[in-house]
């Protein structure tokens, strides 16, 4: 579960309407039955009548409802005004260190800024510079870089340095790494929350919303799956993919054009491949994707198969139901599978849907894991 700051803490932002602290919390109101962002301008509620919430799930799966002032749900396509300094100051200074001291120089406290990579990224502030520092690197040795032009160019004062950081983000020193590739992920803003990308030079492979509680073992599982780096950055993939996905939840998008790679056991392929069958705007029972890839009576073997996917939406899970019709299980919340599954069907979701009743996934179920959750 994602560390919350102390409870003093963000009563003293929502008391001050501190816009620093969205996106890292949320406020619910007992005795209204909402919940808001810690900028939120309307009334301010006693403090007796609190209650904190690490993501917009938690809140909604507590019972409560969206504000319609400060809007929770919604989404600008980008982080926190903080946050993007942060993200900003990084690019500036691909070269360079940035310190806590340079983040309290910007008013930042470095351990809010810590906790929200983490939860956001998968990876502390400073893991995330150097992940980016290294992932530059990486791309520039791959075109032909000398290795110390790189090694100067990233802000190391010996070969040495750089080496054994290189060797200790990638598992083989620079000399050995032309040919090497990685995974670079980024962070996109959706109607059901931001989404962290990953992909490769060959695709993309990687698509998780950040609430997900195991979201840094994925990126471990990731690392040991393609045997390489998860860094942060950016390439041609995943711009392709920003753009995808905007038009898809503006309902101008029917089929992904974007490369995937999705490695697997070949029973895990074969159900990943049956879900890319599957049209849009249509849904199909476990029982009868068991039968589209031949293997009649395997419902639940397809429901495993189908809770480890990792590239949700894209591959679209969301897509697979009970035989009675009801949605059945998704580990990211029904009122997420709800919202996919009506903008499919051109019913114009709302942009804050209702909190689910009851479990959070329902009824026991195969798919009971969201995609990816392994």
């Amino acid at each position: 579960m994602s560390k919350l700051p102390t409870p003093r803490e963000m009563e003293r932002a929502v008391l001050a309407r501190d816009t620093s602290y969205d996106g890292v919390f949320f406020v619910a109101v007992r005795t209204t039955g909402i919940f808001c962002r810690p900028s939120c301008p309307a009334r301010k509620p006693l403090t007796k009548n609190m209650e904190f919430y690490a993501s917009v799930r938690e809140g909604l799966f507590a019972g409560f409802r969206p504000c319609k002032r400060c809007r929770p749900m919604d989404t600008d396509g980008k982080p926190p005004h903080w946050v993007n300094q942060l993200l900003e100051k990084v690019e500036r200074a691909t070269s360079e260190r940035v310190t806590d001291a340079d983040i309290r120089k910007m008013s930042i406290d470095p351990a809010r800024a810590r906790r929200y990579f983490l939860k956001h990224y998968g990876m502390t502030f400073q893991a995330y510079c150097r992940g980016r520092r290294m992932g530059q690197a990486l791309r520039q040795i791959r075109e032909g870089a000398g290795l110390d032009d790189v090694a100067i160019g990233q802000g190391y004062e010996s070969l040495s340095g750089f080496r054994e950081a290189f060797t200790r983000t990638f598992g083989e020193p620079p000399g050995r790494s032309r040919s090497a590739d990685c995974i670079v992920t980024s962070w996109v803003e959706t109607p059901l929350g931001p989404l962290v990308v990953g992909a490769n030079v060959e695709g993309v492979c990687l698509t998780e919303f950040t609430d997900r509680r195991m979201l840094e073992a994925q990126f471990v599982t990731l690392r040991k799956r393609f045997r390489c780096a998860v860094v942060p950055g950016d390439n041609e993939h995943l711009e392709q993919i920003k753009d995808e996905l905007a038009r898809y939840f503006a309902g101008k998008l029917k089929d992904f054009k974007v490369p995937l790679v999705y490695p697997g056991t070949p029973f895990q392929r074969s159900v990943w491949d049956g879900l890319l069958r599957i049209p849009y705007g249509e849904t199909r029972s476990y029982e009868a994707l068991a039968c589209a890839i031949g293997c009649a009576g395997a419902q639940r073997a397809v429901g495993r198969a189908n809770g480890l996917n990792r590239i949700g939406i894209l591959i679209p899970c969301h897509r697979v139901v009970n035989k009675n019709g009801q949605l059945g299980g998704y580990g990211g919340g029904l009122w997420r599978k709800h919202f996919l599954l009506d903008l499919e069907r051109g019913l114009a979701p709302s942009p804050n849907p209702p909190a689910p009743a009851g479990k959070v996934n329902g009824p026991a179920h195969p798919d009971g894991l969201f995609c990816g959750s392994r």
